[in-house]
């Protein structure tokens, strides 16, 4: 971990004198990485037309796998196990003709979908392990972890404490401003001894820097140091300015940078996978309260207004009223809870935001299928099927929010070579075994 770190703030060093190189660009036009880098794939785009080289050599690959596979008697027991289960599930469904009463509804503040199965939301930090946190957990964390830095590299450190361990946007904006205009002061005037001195009392100092996590310590970095000096007959309190507490002006400069940079600790969402048979794919489970983007009490009061609006409008809504009322359906949530059905009748669960694109749901069933490589559709429940067009297009925009079962299936291309095979495995034996974990 030491040494990822000390690259990171090399890398931060680095492109900082860059900035401060001039106007330009890089050979490569790459841009600045993020803290926490996220997991970058390429996304994937079920085939259309004439398929790349790349993507040929994947599909050949699969297909000679399952050829393979096909001629040999011997298989996974576990997975065997697993897909019994779900073959006397489905048998199960079919049979029953009763009517089933319906269940006592759960009590809840907030709605519910009948189609849910998720304990909470969750996240991964690489830069700091890989560990599976909720944010709240990540949050004490990233705070712990950064102080421990700051002995080490206080300057950057403290841009990065600033912008990652403080929650009030606006309060951190304030206090960035505030603090690049005092270096920015002695940066232009660096004889000047009235921008060396900054009174603790002064109401800009005491209200928008001090409440401000890691603001002090960023003043340590660029060479102030607290001092009680004589100010209008009395001993006040300063921070006071030095330049031999720092090896030039040039600091100044990249701690502006770094701070202007906006970089912080960021999160990546882990998907939550988890595969659930018919039955599992049943039960009812509430929705978390992290999937929402409004308090409890806000989404009952907006349950209870949109309620009393139909009740008036029921015979009245247009169109454009039904719209704009999805919309703001779809804005309480931050997260979607998306699953695949495939054949078999197992289900693949994950978490995404609700403003992913796409092409994050194809890449995620791609990362996850046995035959990796081969082309594939996925359906929308009411019967659309997802073209390239799609890709880029939010969850929220396609309207998957806050949860939706999409169908897999073959492409036409090679469907018929599984059907050929008797093949009816879709997920790796491994995620599969996460099925028993539930």
């Amino acid at each position: 971990m030491a040494d990822k770190i000390k690259k990171f703030f090399a890398k931060k060093k680095a492109d900082a004198k860059f900035k401060l190189a001039g106007p330009g660009h890089r050979l490569n036009e790459s841009s600045t990485a993020i803290v926490g880098p996220s997991k970058q794939k390429p996304a994937y785009v079920p085939q259309r037309s004439q398929p790349s080289d790349a993507t040929r050599q994947a599909a050949d690959a699969a297909l000679a796998r399952l050829q393979n596979q096909s001629r040999n008697p011997n298989f996974n027991t576990s997975l065997a196990a697993i897909q019994a289960q779900v073959r006397r599930e489905l048998e199960a469904e079919k049979k029953s003709t009763e009517p089933v009463a319906p269940s006592a509804p759960v009590q809840t503040n907030l709605e519910t979908s009948p189609h849910l199965a998720v304990k909470g939301v969750y996240f991964r930090c690489p830069l700091i392990s890989e560990e599976v946190l909720t944010k709240d957990e990540w949050k004490v964390k990233i705070k712990e972890f950064l102080f421990e830095q700051l002995e080490e590299e206080r300057g950057l450190t403290a841009c990065l404490i600033i912008q990652s361990c403080n929650y009030n946007r606006n309060k951190v904006k304030e206090c960035v401003d505030v603090l690049v205009r005092y270096l920015d002061n002695i940066i232009a005037n660096p004889q000047e001894p009235k921008f060396h001195k900054i009174r603790c009392s002064n109401a800009t100092f005491r209200d928008k820097v001090l409440p401000v996590l890691g603001a002090t310590d960023f003043l340590l970095a660029a060479g102030f140091q607290q001092q009680v000096l004589s100010h209008n007959g009395s001993d006040e309190e300063f921070w006071v300015f030095d330049e031999q507490n720092i090896e030039s002006l040039q600091v100044l400069e990249l701690l502006r940078e770094a701070l202007k940079c906006e970089d912080r600790v960021e999160l990546e969402l882990d998907r939550n996978i988890q595969v659930l048979s018919p039955a599992q794919a049943a039960q009812r489970i509430d929705l978390p309260q992290e999937f929402y983007a409004l308090s409890p009490e806000e989404v009952k009061r907006e349950q209870q207004l949109r309620t009393e609006a139909m009740e008036k409008q029921m015979q009245l809504r247009t169109k454009a009223m039904r719209e704009k009322e999805e919309l703001r359906e779809i804005r309480k949530y931050k997260f979607a809870l998306i699953r695949i059905r495939f054949p078999d009748g197992l289900y693949l669960q994950g978490t995404f935001s609700v403003y992913e694109k796409f092409s994050e749901v194809l890449d995620f069933v791609q990362d996850n299928l046995e035959h990796s490589g081969l082309p594939f559709v996925l359906t929308s429940p009411t019967g659309h099927k997802f073209e390239e067009s799609d890709n880029e297009i939010s969850l929220a925009q396609l309207k998957l929010v806050p949860a939706t079962i999409l169908t897999f299936q073959w492409d036409a291309s090679v469907a018929d070579e599984f059907a050929r095979a008797g093949n009816t495995s879709y997920l790796k034996p491994e995620v599969m075994m996460l099925m028993q974990q539930l």
